[in-house]
C-alpha cells in the first residue's frame, strides 16, 4: 500500500468521482415523491458535502417541504439504485491513484456512508488502491471535524508535514487545517464553488484539472 510514512487522504464526491447527476436525480426523486418540484443539478451539487442527512435537509427545505427523519433512509434507498447510473471517475483518476499508491498510503475520507462509497470504488476499479475507506456513518465524527483524519494519520504513522488532504470543498479545507496538514483543493469538483479563495494559506494548493492533481501529488511525494 505504498510508503507508510506518507499519507494522502482523498475526499470522494467531486474529488475522485463525478457523482453529481446521480445525487441530484436521487434527491429530486425524493422531492417529487413528497409532492415538490425538482431542483437543478447545480443546485443539488451545492448541497453536497456534509453527509446524506444534511443533503436531504437542504434539498427538502429549498423545495418548501418539511424534513422528517424518515426522509433520510428513503433517500439512501433511492440512491442505492442509482449509484452508478452516471457516476464515473474523473478523467485519468484511476491512473493517478494507482501511481500515488506506489509511493504513499492512500485513504478515502468521505461524509458519504461507507457502504455506498465502498460499492462505488469497487465497481470503478479503484478500491484496491486505498488502505482505508472512512465514511460519515462510522464511530468518528464527520468532516470538518479532524478526528477521523487524525486517526488515519495515527494508523499510518505519519506526521502533519507528511500528510495531504485532497478535496473539493470548504469542508475538506477545514478538515485539513483542523488537523494541521497540507491541503490540495480540486477546483474541477462541484464543491469548490462554495469555497472562499481568501482562506487559502501557504500550505494549500488549488488544481483545476485531474492532470494538475497528478502534478501536485508528484510534488508532495518528492
Amino acid at each position: 500500500m505504498g510508503h507508510v510514512h506518507r499519507l494522502i487522504a482523498f475526499d470522494l464526491d467531486g474529488t475522485l468521482i463525478d457523482s453529481r447527476r446521480d445525487l441530484a436525480d436521487s434527491a429530486n426523486q425524493l422531492i417529487e415523491e413528497l409532492g415538490g418540484k425538482p431542483h437543478s443539478e447545480d443546485a443539488v451539487a451545492r448541497m453536497v458535502g456534509e453527509g446524506a442527512r444534511v443533503l436531504v435537509e437542504r434539498a427538502l427545505t429549498a423545495a418548501g417541504l418539511p424534513f422528517t427523519p424518515e426522509a433520510v433512509p428513503r433517500f439512501l434507498e433511492i440512491y442505492d439504485g442509482r449509484l452508478l447510473n452516471h457516476t464515473l471517475p474523473y478523467e485519468g483518476m484511476l491512473e493517478i491513484v494507482r501511481e500515488a499508491s506506489a509511493q504513499a498510503r492512500l485513504a478515502v475520507l468521505t461524509n458519504k456512508p461507507r457502504r455506498p462509497a465502498e460499492q462505488i470504488l469497487e465497481a470503478l476499479g479503484m478500491r484496491q488502491y486505498f488502505a482505508e475507506v472512512v465514511g460519515g456513518d462510522g464511530p468518528l465524527p464527520r468532516k470538518p471535524d479532524p478526528a477521523a483524519l487524525q486517526a488515519l494519520m495515527d494508523v499510518a504513522g505519519t506526521t502533519r508535514d507528511s500528510t495531504l488532504m485532497v478535496g473539493d470543498s470548504p469542508i475538506d479545507h477545514a478538515t485539513a487545517h483542523g488537523a494541521g496538514v497540507r491541503c490540495c483543493l480540486t477546483a474541477y469538483g462541484f464543491g469548490y464553488a462554495m469555497f472562499s479563495p481568501e482562506k487559502l494559506t501557504e500550505r494549500d494548493r488549488v488544481v483545476t484539472s485531474p492532470s494538475g492533481l497528478r502534478e501536485a501529488l508528484a510534488r508532495f511525494l518528492e
